[in-house]
Order: C-alpha cells, then structure tokens, then sequence
C-alpha cells in the first residue's frame, strides 16, 4: 500500500506542468512560453525530490529525470541544462549516502535525455520513443546503484523492479502525450479563432463598400456639376461644403473599420468601453443597414472605464452585434431591432445586447460559448468562445436570456477601473 502512495505522489508531481498549463493558459489566447515551461518544471522537480520515496537510508528515487526530459522536449535544452542545475544543488543540500552515485546517475541520463529528446521529434512513432524514455530511465539507475550497492536492490526488489519501473513509464508516457495533446488543442482553437475574427471582418468589410459608395457617388455628382460651369459662387460653394462632409464621412468609416481589424494585442489597459461601444456601433451599422437591421444605443454621459485588452473587447463587441444581426436577419417579416445598453451598477459596468431575433432554446443558450459549438449550420462558435474566454480573462461574466422566436438578451458585467481612485494611488506613492 505505501508503494502505491509512492507512485501516486510522484504521478501527481509529474502530472503538475499539465494541471498548471490548463489553469493558466485556459482564457488565454497564446500558447504556452519556455520560461512557463522552465517554472512549472522546477516547481515539479522540486516537490518530486522533497517527497521522494526512500527504501534504503540516503537514497531516494523520484520523477526527476521525467521531468527534465519533459522540460527538453517542451522548452529546448536551455531548460534542460536549468533543470540539470537545479537537480544538481539540490540532490547536494539533501546529501546522503546515495549522493554521489545520484549525480552519477543524472550525469549519465542526461546526455541520453537529449539523445531521446532529438529522436522525438524527428520519428513519427512519438508514443514508442516515450516508452524507450521510461524504460531507459528506469534501467539505467538501477544497473548503476547495484554496481555499488547491491543489496539494497536485493533486499528491496519489488520495489526496484515494480514501482521506480512502473512510475517512469507511466510518467513519462501520460505527462508528454497529455501536454502534447493539450498544446495541440490550444494552436488549433487559436489558428479557428483567428479565422474566425477574419471572416467576421470580412462579412463587415461587404457592408461598408455601399456605406462608402454613397459619399463617393454624392461627391462624384457635385464635382461633375462644379466641372460643367455652375456660375453661382454661393453654389459652388455649398457643393464643395458637402463634398468635404462626405469625404470626412468616408474617412471616419474607413479610419474606424482599420482600427477594429488591426491586429489583436495581448496587454491589458484602462479602457474606454462608453468610446469602444460608439466606435463599433458605427462600424457595424452599414452590416446592419444590409440586413434590414435597426441597432440603437445608449450610453452615459460620460466616460466608462474597465481594464481590458481594447483590441480583444473590439472583437468581443464586433462578435456579439455580428451574431445579433445575423439572428434578427434569419426571422421573417420582422423589422430587426439590435439594442445596445451600457450602465454602471454597483462598481461594475453592465453592457446589454437584446435583439428580437430567432432567439434559442434553452440548452443552446447554455452550451454557447463552449468550444466548437454553433446556432449556425455553418458556424464553428469560436468567435463566441474567443468572446466568452476574453471577457472572464477581464473578470468578467456573461449571462443570456432566449426563447426560440422572442429574441436573446445578453448581459456583460466588468469590473469597473475607477480613474480616479488609481491616480490617487499613483500620487501617494
């Protein structure tokens, strides 16, 4: 029963830089980092050797050369060398008899940890690789401590022979497969997600060739009267006064659209949800002109600040509006009516979009925001999962009320970013 505590521990240990990359990584849109990897990995290697399992005074057996394969293969051989490193001190500060055939043991594996390392990404048989890794990281310590000492395998030979075996292999095998699988998942959700945004934007980009083609043409007309010799000065001037209003509305739209399409950041900063709600709606209108679609607003007065990622809660707004109109655009012979509400409640923002769409069950509102999954026949729901993950990374949440015919209400609540009270801070410091 202890053998099986033992394993279950260290399987825990190893199992720790998959537990923490889903955790941390779980709203984020990237991937994971080397010097994720590196931590996570020294944190492992540090629990492992604390709690490790000792049958023979001053000899310990652990997860140790798991992990370092794990961080090499993850995080390059930098890692691996850090890892080393931190092995190396540590086995040292522990002592005991087992010390010197310990850093013996490591200055053997290690080279045939890269060795393994390389193999793995160049076959394609991945999971048989991880099977050699266990194997060898079980013989090759145990070969080695009875050289010099025999009869503390003897006298302990299950333990050698099931559990430090049973605990590599299976170590090895589930932490990589797990977190390989896991990294894999995340790169496809990010490259779906992005295309996702950009056929957003593209379905947006269709709208604003009429909304810009309007101006143009009304410019087009004016410059054609100007040229065929109209003798009134007060004329000519009341002309080039619209043709400058038009070409200032074609300007706004398109300097508009750019900043909804540029390119997603990751940093978060005060932001001006009340300025992001405007500038969307404006953006988003000739998209609803094209669908028959009526979007109203309604904001405060004043300046409403949360901290988000501006370019994140663009796309977050740009998602919802799009999914709004689409759903008032589907129900037939219904005027479509999209409205935007944004309040302050309590030191939170609440933002709500109601439209009088086709609305949905009950459980489609609840499944929405999963990954994969779609109202539409042709949707992937990424761009509501991008949505969901962005506002809960802002600490956010989101609630939604449907009905299959009677429209959807959604609800945004964020945590408010009082100015004010931070400029205070600032100056106390």
């Amino acid at each position: 029963m202890t053998f099986l505590k033992d394993i279950i521990l260290q399987m825990f240990f190893a199992h720790m830089p998959f537990v923490m990359y889903n955790i941390f990584y779980r709203d984020q849109s990237r991937n994971y980092s080397k010097s994720f990897i590196t931590l996570s990995s020294a944190i492992c290697l540090f629990l492992s050797m604390t709690f490790g399992a000792s049958v023979v005074h001053g000899y310990f057996y652990d997860i140790r050369y798991t992990i370092i394969f794990f961080g090499m293969i993850f995080g390059g051989l930098q890692t691996g060398f850090i890892l080393l490193a931190e092995f190396l001190l540590y086995r040292l500060y522990i002592g005991g008899d087992g010390v010197f055939i310990a850093i013996v043991i490591m200055l053997m594996t290690f080279p045939g940890s890269y060795l393994l390392y390389r193999i793995y990404y160049q076959s394609e048989k991945r999971s048989l690789i991880l099977l050699l890794a266990g194997v060898f990281f079980s013989i090759t310590p145990l070969v080695a401590v009875y050289l010099e000492n025999p009869v503390s395998i003897i006298d302990n030979l299950t333990f050698h022979m099931v559990v430090i075996p049973m605990q590599n292999l299976l170590g090895c095998w589930m932490l990589i497969t797990l977190f390989r699988k896991a990294v894999i998942e995340k790169d496809l959700f990010i490259s779906y997600a992005q295309n996702e945004r950009v056929r957003a934007i593209s379905h947006v980009a269709a709208s604003l060739v009429h909304e810009v083609r309007n101006p143009l043409t009304a410019v087009k007309g004016f410059l054609t009267l100007i040229r065929d010799g109209v003798s009134d000065r007060d004329r000519i001037e009341r002309y080039i006064e619209i043709c400058m209003s038009e070409i200032a509305r074609t300007e706004y739209i398109l300097s508009e659209y750019l900043a909804i399409s540029k390119p997603i950041g990751n940093k978060q900063e005060p932001t001006n949800l009340e300025e992001l709600l405007r500038i969307t709606k404006d953006v988003m209108s000739p998209y609803a002109n094209m669908h028959n679609v009526l979007l109203e607003i309604g904001n405060p007065p004043e300046p409403v600040w949360i901290l988000a990622n501006p370019d994140k809660m663009k796309q977050v707004l740009v998602n919802f509006i799009k999914n709004a109109v689409e759903a008032c655009a589907e129900l037939p012979n219904t005027r479509g009516i999209v409205t935007l509400r944004l309040q302050v409640e309590a030191r939170k923002v609440v933002l709500t979009i109601q439209d009088n769409g086709i609305g949905m069950t009950e459980e489609q509102a609840k499944r929405l925001g999963s990954i994969y999954f779609s109202t539409k026949s042709n949707g992937t729901g990424l761009g509501m999962t991008f949505s969901y993950q962005a506002i809960l990374s802002f600490g956010g949440t989101v609630s939604v009320q449907s009905a299959p015919g009677a429209g959807t209400k959604f609800t945004i609540s964020l945590p408010i970013y009082n100015r004010g009270e931070k400029a205070k801070e600032m100056d106390k410091g």
